[in-house]
């Protein structure tokens, strides 16, 4: 097996951490990573989106294109990056006109947007691939006796005739859950599981209303399920429960710290990867969790 790995700007600069997981634990489950040399940003929602949607396609067809040439699909761990990607997609499959005016600007670069790669987070593919079951007989160490939260993401599962996976329900959404029960954990339900988490262009231009979201999926986590630890399937929020914690309790909206992985590093470190490599520029403090699942 093997595909095309679309590591995205955001997991490459702000998390490499969460990039080295992908690479351990891939390989490790018997599938071989392309680099997709040549990939860039996808683009995100917060630039081409808004203002020129050819523009838009045309940067993320150039990137189907490079996994077109090589007959494979596309995973990523970013909810951002599958967005854009998934939804750039979908516009030109169903747009004839755009994927034609996207094709004559491609042209120039000597390429052509065909349709046929897939792309899906990471977690997806996984799931489908090879299966929860397949997981747990590969991994080494288990979640047993670990209560965890979730954060799915948005582009995760909305626009839904997009993004989610066709067996998915995104208001009952069981995927990630079910990829965790296979590492060994208790997954708690919380009534704001797919509430958004505030991050991407929210935090960049309302902090104030972008933490707001973030404490009150804090709140309903830890008041409804009290985990020991919050496991995300995308980047972005990854990063937004990592970091934004720490700025609410300094201004006391919160008083705990729960402990943030991306489904990613919690699967490489069940199938026996450093922690230092996989987990080291989390903000909030995994050791303890590190120390419950590898001992």
């Amino acid at each position: 097996m093997k595909v095309g790995f679309f590591v995205g700007c955001n997991t490459a600069f702000n998390r490499p951490d969460l990039e080295q997981a992908v690479r351990y634990a891939f390989p490790a489950l018997g599938i071989e990573l392309d680099n997709l040399e040549g990939q860039s940003c996808c683009p995100s929602w917060g630039t081409m989106p808004s203002v020129d949607v050819v523009g838009w396609c045309v940067v993320g067809a150039r990137n189907h294109t490079i996994a077109e040439e090589k007959g494979l699909d596309i995973v990523t761990v970013c909810g951002s990056c599958y967005g854009s990607l998934a939804e750039s997609k979908y516009k030109m499959d169903t747009h004839p006109e755009i994927k034609e005016q996207v094709n004559n600007i491609l042209k120039d670069f000597g390429r052509e947007y065909k349709g046929t790669s897939n792309v899906r987070l990471t977690f997806y593919y996984l799931y489908h691939e090879l299966g929860p079951d397949k997981i747990k007989e590969a991994i080494k160490y288990k979640l047993d006796g670990l209560k965890v939260a979730l954060q799915p993401g948005c582009h995760t599962l909305w626009p839904s005739k997009v993004y989610y996976d066709k067996e998915e329900d995104p208001f009952h959404p069981r995927v990630l859950k079910e990829m965790c029960e296979a590492l060994g954990a208790t997954v708690g339900h919380y009534t704001r599981l797919i509430d958004c988490c505030g991050m991407g262009a929210m935090r960049s231009t309302d902090m104030e209303k972008s933490l707001k979201l973030v404490e009150r999926k804090l709140l309903s986590m830890k008041s409804e399920v009290n985990p020991d630890l919050i496991v995300t399937g995308c980047s972005s929020c990854l990063i937004q429960f990592d970091t934004a914690q720490e700025l609410l309790r300094n201004s006391k909206k919160i008083n705990f710290e729960i402990p943030v992985l991306h489904y990613m590093q919690v699967l490489a470190l069940c199938l026996g990867a450093d922690p230092e490599k996989v987990t080291g520029l989390a903000k909030t403090n995994v050791k303890p969790i590190i120390e419950r699942i590898v001992g």
